[in-house]
């Protein structure tokens, strides 16, 4: 157990979370929604500090974050838990640990064997995926700090629920971090997701105004999230809010956890989709789990030069020069050394 960070004693026990975005009021011997934080006589723990239940080194293009460090890997980690509830969660086995009965599991490690491990495997950064960062936030707030310290760069794959004073305690550690957007209306975010689209947004602005390097990405799931007006503002609201320059992650759903019945998307969605993006401006669309020629690839806005080639998780070829095209020397928006 860890005391936790961000929480108001609210009287006769009563605690109330200010990690996420749900600010859970938690009374004694209970949890909150993420499954992970309890209050022990008035007193808010984490359960999960130190305690990875996922640990390896991924190819940064997995995350998928493509404008940061191309071609390197990057040493990912995850603690159980999450405070979304997604219908299509990829990682359920580990993320869906909310029953407050539950034993939370885990191989117990420290941040400074995180770095370690890292370093070792030849990582360029740590990322904080697979389950929702911002749960264990303590640990990978301790790991961050480490990192930097040994010249990595910290990397958030997050659904977005951070509360703005939480990002903040971590910001001057974080560099980058890949957001879901799941969708663009609050009913999908209510029934799909059971949270708030609006606080998604918020909080992907913050990211932005912290100077925090974002990527987006977005499931695309058949009849639910794929309505052509929606993604036509979902395009604009990145256009206008944050910036032409934001990559956005076009991804093709596949049936799992409770949405089994539900088909894949295809790549012609997918493509419909990335035109839909072009053409509000967007810079770098891209396309993924499912081929689609150039989907992959960063290319130049200025000249329209391939830059980065890429298959799947993999960079072919890198035509970057120090952050800039080289062909026409436009500089192209990331983080690249």
């Amino acid at each position: 157990m860890h005391k936790a960070s961000f929480c108001e004693n609210l009287g006769g026990c009563v605690v109330r979370c200010g990690l996420c975005r749900f600010r859970c009021t938690i009374p004694a011997g209970a949890r909150g929604l993420c499954g992970v934080r309890e209050n022990r006589d008035g007193i808010l723990y984490s359960l999960v500090y130190g305690k990875v239940v996922a640990e390896q080194s991924d190819p940064v293009e997995k995350k998928p974050l493509f404008h940061l460090l191309p071609g390197s890997a990057t040493y990912s980690i995850a603690t159980a838990g999450c405070n979304f509830r997604c219908l299509h969660c990829q990682n359920a086995s580990i993320s869906q640990v909310a029953d407050s009965a539950q034993l939370i599991r885990g191989n117990d490690r420290t941040p400074a064997e995180i770095v370690a491990a890292a370093l070792a495997s030849g990582s360029e950064s740590i990322s904080y995926t697979y389950t929702e960062p911002t749960i264990f936030y303590e640990y990978a707030r301790d790991t961050a700090e480490l990192a930097v310290q040994a010249g990595l760069k910290n990397l958030f794959v997050t659904n977005g629920y951070i509360t703005a004073e939480a990002l903040a305690g971590i910001a001057p550690v974080l560099h980058a971090a890949n957001i879901d957007l799941k969708g663009w209306s609050e009913r999908f975010y209510r029934e799909v997701v059971r949270a708030t689209l609006r606080e998604v947004l918020d909080s992907i602005v913050e990211y932005r105004r912290l100077g925090i390097w974002i990527e987006l990405t977005t499931l695309l799931i058949p009849g639910y999230n794929d309505d052509p007006g929606e993604l036509r503002e979902m395009a604009g609201f990145i256009a206008g809010h944050l910036g032409c320059d934001v990559p956005w992650h076009l991804t093709a759903f596949h049936p799992t956890y409770r949405m089994t019945r539900v088909p894949p998307a295809t790549a012609s969605q997918l493509q419909a989709a990335r035109e839909i993006g072009i053409a509000a401006g967007l810079a770098y669309v891209y396309t993924g789990n499912a081929y689609c020629p150039g989907g992959e690839d960063t290319l130049c806005p200025a000249c329209g030069v391939t830059l980065v080639r890429r298959s799947g998780f993999g960079m072919l070829e890198n035509r970057l020069r120090q952050g800039g095209c080289a062909a026409c020397g436009a500089s192209i928006a990331g983080i690249w050394r």
